[in-house]
């Protein structure tokens, strides 16, 4: 297996709530990939996403660390949203200056050739795989809401002045259900989980084109986030690659 992450703040926010986290365990052929976006004012979205992302590898890991098949992967990824959840939300009532706060939250479970993928909110899981892109995961968005029952176009969704509404959100209320995907890996497969200041600033094509070119993951990454700056970078960008196949080169 192979991963790579990356974020930065962008061009315009003055600080980063975006964080990532990569858990492997090569020796049970697993990996746990996770990305999350906080949101909140002054520094509550930077405390919602690292507390999300660091209860829900805490409560993760044993699971990881044994091996899980499709049904534990499924389990595992449930309890700890419900445990990053009741973290946050537990934050946010006890101290006002977070009341509020939340985060967007986008992990895999990997075991082997087997990807269980759980999004809440507006952060993406795609697969790169035959040379085609796929998006995974579904937005938890108003502008994606709209967008499905036909009342925009997916291009009146990019430039929606709400595009930015997320309709489900880590820590904002006492529950929340995540969206959960099953994806098969072949070797060659990229597995890319991403804010959406990766994708509101670099069109799908463009990122295709990027997993599909020569270079380590790592120069892949560097490079979707070096377009994404170049887009305006207006908001922060987090990318997280993984593929299980053999070691890419330059």
């Amino acid at each position: 297996m192979e991963y790579f992450g990356i974020t930065d703040k962008g061009r315009v926010r003055p600080t980063n709530q975006d964080i990532y986290r990569i858990e492997a365990c090569p020796d049970r052929d697993s990996a746990l990939v996770l990305v999350c976006d906080g949101m909140g004012g002054a520094n509550a979205g930077n405390v919602a996403s690292r507390f999300a992302a660091e209860r829900f590898v805490e409560e993760a890991k044993p699971a990881l660390e044994a091996g899980a098949d499709e049904t534990m992967r499924h389990e595992t990824l449930r309890r700890a949203l419900d445990r990053a959840n009741d973290t946050v939300f537990g934050l946010a009532g006890r101290q006002p200056e977070f009341r509020g706060m939340g985060t967007t939250l986008v992990g895999a479970f990997v075991q082997g050739r087997s990807a269980s993928i759980m999004n809440v909110g507006d952060s993406r899981a795609y697969i790169m795989s035959g040379g085609m892109l796929h998006q995974i995961s579904e937005d938890h968005s108003y502008v994606e809401e709209m967008r499905r029952l036909g009342r925009i176009s997916e291009a009146d969704a990019r430039s929606h002045p709400q595009k930015n509404l997320i309709t489900r959100a880590v820590g904002v209320d006492a529950t929340v259900e995540g969206d959960l995907f099953e994806q098969t890996l072949a070797d060659g497969d990229i597995l890319l989980l991403c804010s959406d200041g990766l994708t509101g600033m670099v069109e799908d094509g463009k990122i295709a084109e990027v997993l599909a070119g020569a270079g380590t993951l790592e120069d892949k990454g560097r490079e979707l986030l070096t377009l994404a700056l170049e887009g305006g970078g207006r908001d922060n960008i987090t990318v997280a690659l993984f593929t299980c196949g053999a070691k890419q080169e330059a």
